[in-house]
């Protein structure tokens, strides 16, 4: 049995319908026995390793694809559509997700920067928000091996942290290891640009002024523009617009007679514009949206 093999048993063990949080930290299992609809979502920086079928994620409007033996990886706080396009009945969908805590990487280049930037080489560059690239077998395996550790809690509680910090490892000497380096570092732009994310996201309701954004980033307005859209795909406002109509969304989901008034909370003055953004994004209107929510949340326990 290989690395892919025995990550799929593991998944498999753990995995209810949909996304099951684990009791390990920060580690979740997905199983879909269908292709679903896209969801809004607000993702923090992640690792998703697909051990198998095919999942898609959109970020304003690029589409990022990854199957079995693949992995992607988020960055910075983003809103994402993500849909589940390969699976079935015989062959669900199978996944694993881990938080990427930027202290964890931090801790972990204290100890081995040289030899990490001397393995992946080093990048003076913003990177995307998201990436996708092929998982070696020895991350498979890491992955694998801390889904089993499930088994027997008396070992997770001693050996998840050393199993994790491998994964991590894996991911700064990997293909994506410039991206993965730069969640661990306080100064660089990665992380400077994720302080601002962070800002609007807690004030998506207000009006944004750059200035402050570019100052908060330490960078000056012409850079700040540059960099966040680099990891962004998108401008400022334009990033402010996709939080505020997630937000929305969220809001329509326990109140679906209330289209105004989500539109007003989230910081729209005008009721037409809210309805043709929202529009523009999900691909219908937020009433006819709402109800068809709410129709698929009513069989979730």
């Amino acid at each position: 049995m290989d690395a892919l093999d025995r990550l799929k048993e593991a998944i498999t063990r753990r995995a209810g319908e949909g996304v099951t949080r684990t009791a390990l930290p920060g580690v979740s299992v997905v199983r879909s026995p269908t292709p679903t609809g896209p969801v809004g979502v607000m993702v923090e920086p992640t690792l998703a390793v697909v051990a198998q079928g095919v999942k898609t994620t959109a970020l304003n409007g690029r589409t990022f694809t990854y199957g079995a033996g693949q992995f992607l990886v988020v960055s910075v706080e983003l809103p994402v559509l993500g849909q589940v396009t390969g699976a079935s009945a015989d062959e669900p969908f199978l996944g694993v997700v881990l938080t990427l805590r930027p202290e964890r990487i931090a801790t972990l280049l204290l100890e081995t920067a040289p030899t990490a930037t001397a393995r992946q080489g080093a990048v003076d560059a913003t990177p995307a928000g998201i990436a996708v690239s092929d998982a070696s077998p020895a991350l498979l395996d890491a992955v694998g091996r801390l889904l089993a550790l499930l088994e027997t809690p008396e070992d997770a509680s001693a050996l998840a942290a050393g199993v994790e910090r491998e994964v991590l490892w894996r991911l700064v000497t990997g293909p994506q290891g410039a991206t993965v380096r730069q969640i661990g570092l306080a100064d660089s732009r990665l992380a400077l640009l994720a302080r601002t994310i962070h800002w609007i996201r807690g004030h998506y309701d207000e009006t944004l002024r750059i200035e402050e954004l570019a100052a908060l980033a330490t960078m000056s307005v012409s850079s700040f523009h540059r960099h966040f859209r680099a990891v962004t795909s998108m401008t400022p406002i334009q990033f402010q617009k996709q939080i505020r109509l997630h937000e929305a969304r969220g809001r329509l989901l326990a109140e679906p007679g209330d289209v105004a008034g989500a539109g007003f909370a989230v910081g729209y003055d005008s009721p037409s514009q809210f309805s043709r953004e929202y529009r523009r994004m999900f691909g219908v209107p937020p009433s006819r949206d709402a109800l068809a929510l709410r129709g698929a949340a009513a069989p979730i326990r």
